[in-house]
């Protein structure tokens, strides 16, 4: 951490040095010159005060023995043993990042019941898969969770550990961090290693006007969090590698607050996070009735159909199907945008997507940067033509 210093001593002029701060950060408080919570660190008063008058102190950071910190781990998202995609996912970046440093990859995986699945990770390029398997962790419950996965950390000693951006990885990972007084990175897009094994962690930043460069290089080990359909899952091989390692911890660790009475499955539905083809529509469309036209081509190509934040807002469409920042991420072959600018905010959000084909009336709408192919026209003219060709195409 750092911090400014007043020597109050060296002042010579309190009111021309309060001038100085573009921030008003600076107060005149019975004749000591005082910095309140408005200081941003710019340090233009060490610079252009008098000499000595403000100083920019740093402390001393403990560097710690990074070799004593080996592997990269990732945390086995699950319900009931059944392996969720985005741990299959951050296998395949866990084993990119790990390639780069010549060191393993490690699988945590907690549960009940779950030996027979935990080989299944195997035929992924896993090292060593560590399982803890104890009927109290049948049900996803907070307390002992975090308390196997800090065994998991001081028993393996990994440098970085990825978590997948789940309702249940949302609300261990930051618990996990705090018991290391470590960083935690959430949402990250772009993940490398540099070769003293500083995880480069990139996320989108202040609404997705920036891509932020996040590196935790004096604690260990790093986290981030990335969400699903943003990394490329790898092939499974046919032959399975590496081994699985069956952990014990004490019963007293996990011990929990909460008793689960009963567990009541949700109704499965259809989303836009696993559709293969998605028609996305923005605030090129006039008026919710205008929904049938979108509707009507969606049917036609048994598409998803998904938008922007400003139609959730008008309660046009579910929340659940807006693709962004704020909304979710999405992967499929085709997505067909219409009427949609492309805002960063958007884009981050598919432009992992095999083809995407852009529609805007506007062509110098940043979608066009993104898009595969593209046409500049009005959708209420180019989708109603698009429509019939279709139609036109299946009858033949």
């Amino acid at each position: 951490m750092a911090k400014l210093v007043v020597n109050q001593d060296k002042i010579t002029n309190i009111d021309e040095l309060i001038k100085i701060c573009p921030f008003g950060a600076m107060e005149n408080k019975g004749g000591k010159l005082e910095i309140n919570a408005g200081c941003k660190m710019c340090k233009l008063c060490v610079r252009k005060g008098p000499q000595g008058a403000v100083e920019y102190v740093e402390d001393n950071v403990e560097e710690i023995d990074k070799s004593l910190w080996r592997g990269v781990a990732v945390y086995v998202d699950h319900v009931e043993g059944e392996i969720h995609p985005v741990t299959l996912e951050l296998i395949g970046k866990a084993r990119e990042l790990a390639e780069k440093v010549n060191q393993p990859v490690y699988c945590v995986f907690m549960g009940y019941a779950i030996k027979d699945k935990a080989k299944e990770l195997l035929h992924y390029g896993v090292d060593e898969v560590f399982v803890y398997d104890y009927e109290e962790l049948k049900d996803f419950r907070i307390e002992p969770y975090t308390a196997v996965f800090e065994d998991f950390i001081n028993r393996s000693k990994p440098t970085a550990v990825l978590v997948g951006a789940t309702t249940i990885g949302r609300s261990l990972a930051p618990r996990v961090a705090a018991r290391f007084r470590t960083g935690l990175t959430a949402d990250c897009t772009i993940l490398d290693m540099k070769e003293n094994t500083d995880l480069i962690q990139i996320r989108p930043a202040f609404g997705g006007n920036i891509m932020a460069q996040i590196i935790n290089p004096n604690h260990r080990p790093q986290m981030a969090t990335v969400r699903y359909k943003v990394m490329s899952a790898p092939k499974r091989n046919a032959e399975a590698s590496g081994s699985i390692s069956s952990c014990e911890i004490s019963k007293e660790k996990l011990f929990s607050n909460i008793n689960v009475l009963s567990v009541v499955p949700k109704e499965k539905e259809k989303g836009i996070s696993d559709a293969e083809v998605i028609v996305a529509v923005g605030r090129g469309l006039k008026s919710e009735k205008d929904m049938a036209m979108i509707k009507e081509l969606a049917g036609l190509l048994d598409a998803e159909i998904a938008t922007t934040r400003p139609l959730i807002e008008g309660g046009w469409v579910d929340a659940k199907r807006q693709v962004g920042l704020s909304g979710r991420t999405v992967r499929p072959k085709l997505i067909i945008t219409c009427g949609i600018s492309g805002a960063v905010q958007f884009t981050a959000g598919m432009n992992n997507s095999d083809y995407i084909f852009a529609i805007n009336i506007d062509e110098k709408a940043p979608i066009f940067k993104v898009a595969h192919y593209g046409v500049v026209g009005d959708i209420y003219e180019i989708i109603p033509q698009l429509i019939e060709k279709i139609k036109l195409a299946r009858e033949a």
